[in-house]
């Protein structure tokens, strides 16, 4: 049975400001906001919601499938790819077009300024999961795309009776409130940082309580400050992984997401899956980029039982 993994495929630019990004905007001059930042380091690097979240999952011992569309430059990405164990058979190339590129720019503190160029991203909508006659589906995210692929996506998936996750990230924005609504409906869960989470509130007039009426569980990733999941019976406060090192924090909710996957399809109670998802996340803030990690299961084995104190509860990759 297949994973698939929607969202974007982008080359990730990383650069490095040496300072603080609050000493540099003026707060009484916002409406004409004009400021430019010297940074010291820019890596280019493969990314994009989908690939970082199809990376680790490979990391976890699954094959995922990667759906998605991409420029005529992707060849290279796509031979990196296959070679980490994930499946490329549904990404499409869209010609004459890029694809996607995010400009990622991070201060001292770990706040972020990021553009973002949709490129060939822009003709996700065109792929559908009617299409995978072939596949059947175990589980779906529907990770920050083309809006209108996101929302398409979605319906699909409550149509095919496909499990999935919702993860709205930087697009909320651009979806609109009933869409919003619509897309968190019928999914496995809604997985969105605080900040996000806070939009999706205000943008939508909801509590969440009330979102919690149309999803299975809520789940809010805090950064330094842990994660929660909540359902309408429970809310799980999970805590922190302490990274040996902080070198970027980028990529971490995907990785994030990734573990989350794997704890359902491994049937783990909501506390481990939450400490699993903690645990790989902190694997990329101690790296510069978001696929330039790594770890095996008895590395990840080791050290669940090191910071959690307890067993890690999950099968080895193959065996279950």
């Amino acid at each position: 049975m297949a994973i698939i993994i929607t969202g974007s495929l982008a080359y990730d630019n990383i650069l490095k400001f040496p300072g603080f990004f609050k000493e540099h905007i003026l707060p009484d001059k916002i409406e004409k906001l004009n400021v430019s930042f010297l940074v010291d380091s820019m890596k280019k690097l493969r990314g994009g919601c989908a690939a970082n979240i199809a990376y680790s999952l490979a990391l976890l011992g699954k094959r995922p499938h990667v759906m998605g569309t991409v420029g005529e430059d992707f060849g290279e990405f796509r031979t990196w790819m296959e070679a980490q164990g994930i499946e490329t058979s549904l990404i499409k190339v869209i010609p004459g077009e890029y694809t996607a590129s995010c400009f990622i720019t991070t201060d001292r503190s770990s706040n972020q300024i990021t553009g973002f160029y949709a490129g060939a991203m822009a003709s996700a909508h065109t792929l559908s999961f009617h299409e995978l006659k072939n596949e059947k589906v175990e589980i779906a995210i529907i990770s920050p795309n083309d809006p209108g692929a996101m929302v398409k996506y979605c319906r699909e998936c409550r149509e095919a009776s496909i499990p999935f996750i919702f993860d709205p990230g930087h697009q909320i924005p651009r979806l609109e409130p009933e869409q919003i609504l619509e897309n968190i409906r019928g999914s496995r869960f809604t997985i969105q940082n605080d900040y996000e989470l806070d939009m999706i509130l205000h943008k939508t007039g909801k509590s969440e309580q009330e979102l919690l009426e149309i999803t299975g569980g809520l789940i809010v990733t805090k950064g330094s400050q842990g994660s929660f999941i909540k359902t309408k019976e429970q809310t799980y406060s999970i805590p922190p992984v302490t990274p040996r090192i902080v070198a970027d924090p980028t990529g971490a909710g995907d990785a994030y997401r990734s573990a989350i996957i794997m704890g359902i399809l491994c049937g783990l109670d909501f506390m481990a899956m939450g400490k699993l998802a903690s645990l790989v996340a902190t694997y990329v803030v101690e790296v510069c980029g978001t696929t330039e990690h790594h770890f095996t299961f008895q590395e990840l084995k080791a050290r669940y039982e090191q910071v959690f104190g307890e067993a890690l509860p999950m099968p080895v990759p193959g065996e279950g």
